[in-house]
């Protein structure tokens, strides 16, 4: 039996018959004893990525990530999570592009869902194929912007916020979490959504530097990073390489997420590979393309395309191996600076995958 009361409208139109699974979300004396166990003293938090995976991963965990989209999206490490054969997780994120990935396998049953696509590449048809299947089963929909301000509000201790995010559309009706109630500032007919404080089971970040303990450096914008690193009840900090303290103590730029969130440190070169990282590698696009496009077309291409580069690879540097080697990512180095303007000379073009034309090059 559930421990809370959610809104009936979206429970009904989700045919959810145990609310009780909506509770851990939002159970925020199970966050706060989380949080009130971890030890915040200064030590070696470095382990290999199957390590942290096996040891703070287990099934049925809430799983969000950070970054955006295939923007700093800790990939490599939900490969790892299909390898390791997690089951019925939950996840939650905006957007959640990646859970297809995981849905395919087994791994994600629940779906606290936003967008889901590659953006100019599509929409991901097979989430769509893996819903009417019941493959999956979606427990709250979102904005973008109200599943920021709900890891906000765990971040800063608060029950919930108050806001406008949601309103006017059918999002509200389909999200047991959200109430629409009057604003009680105001006399006159004034709605506002209630959204709860969210806390996720687990979080992985991926950073562009990390030290021994924790400390992590973002290079850009920060996205719901420092909200969701506070909001979560274990956190792995994975990062393109480890760094002395001082590195990030002294650092004038960026975004930085102080040790004491971190549960488990993991220096993973190329962790967002096959996505982006801000000046470091750009994304596969041609990979991209061929996932959206060709997996789109069946499960069927979806789980061929996925077991040759998830099952068979053992790591990033494998994976690296098949999109080019070398060859890619000098590539993927010189496109990123051509994107963010470092030098405009780049010639910035591609040879496109379609269903009609396959070059086998990704870079």
């Amino acid at each position: 039996m559930s421990k809370y009361v959610y809104n009936q409208e979206a429970v009904e139109n989700l045919r959810l018959s145990d609310t009780s699974i909506l509770d851990r979300l939002i159970d925020f004396e199970s966050a706060r004893a989380a949080h009130l166990k971890k030890d915040h003293a200064k030590k070696d938090k470095r382990m290999s990525l199957t390590e942290s995976i096996s040891t703070f991963i287990q099934d049925g965990d809430i799983i969000t990530d950070a970054g955006f989209s295939y923007v700093r999206t800790p990939h490599q490490a939900f490969h790892e999570i299909i390898r390791q054969g997690k089951k019925n997780l939950q996840m939650i994120g905006a957007p959640n592009t990646n859970q297809s990935f995981q849905i395919i396998y087994g791994c994600v049953y629940y779906s606290h869902n936003s967008y889901i696509g590659v953006e100019m590449r599509g929409i991901d048809k097979s989430y769509d194929r893996m819903l009417k299947a019941e493959r999956v089963k979606i427990l709250s929909e979102w904005s973008h912007g109200g599943v920021a301000q709900g890891f906000k509000a765990a971040q800063l201790g608060m029950p919930g916020v108050f806001s406008k995010q949601m309103l006017g559309s059918d999002i509200v009706r389909y999200n047991p979490y959200l109430k629409v109630m009057q604003n009680p500032m105001k006399d006159k007919n004034d709605p506002v959504v209630f959204i709860p404080a969210l806390y996720p089971d687990v979080a992985i970040i991926h950073c562009h530097a990390a030290d021994k303990y924790g400390n992590a450096y973002i290079y850009g914008p920060a996205v719901n990073d420092l909200a969701v690193a506070a909001a979560t009840r274990k956190l792995i900090i994975t990062a393109e390489e480890i760094v002395p303290e001082n590195t990030i103590r002294y650092s004038k730029e960026g975004q930085i997420i102080p040790f004491f969130y971190a549960d488990a440190v993991v220096e993973l070169p190329f962790g967002a590979v096959p996505g982006n990282m801000p000046g470091c590698y750009y994304w596969s696009r041609q990979w991209w393309e061929k996932l959206i496009r060709l997996g789109g077309v069946s499960d069927e291409n979806m789980k061929a395309i996925l077991d040759e580069w998830i099952l068979g690879t053992k790591d990033q540097f494998d994976f690296i191996d098949k999109l080019g080697g070398s060859r890619w990512i000098v590539e993927a180095r010189r496109q990123t600076k051509a994107a963010e303007g470092d030098n405009e000379d780049i010639d910035f073009s591609y040879d496109e995958y379609t269903l009609n034309h396959d070059s086998g090059l990704y870079y």
